[in-house]
């Protein structure tokens, strides 16, 4: 039975995630920055907080 030598795989494993995680949130800023999704979401999120707090008074 051969065994091979696995040292440094999970560090292998553990940087592939990271540059899967940083590709995926570098699309999202690029879409984000190339439509008006992100500024219309937060007036959205603002607007319901103003509500919520105008009819707590």
């Amino acid at each position: 039975m051969m065994r091979t030598d696995e040292r440094g795989q999970a560090t292998a494993e553990y940087a592939l995630v990271l540059v899967a995680a940083a590709v995926v949130a570098l699309a999202l800023i690029t879409w984000a920055s190339t439509t008006d999704a992100l500024p219309s979401f937060f007036n959205t999120v603002m607007q319901k907080v103003i509500s919520v707090a105008n009819a707590s008074r």
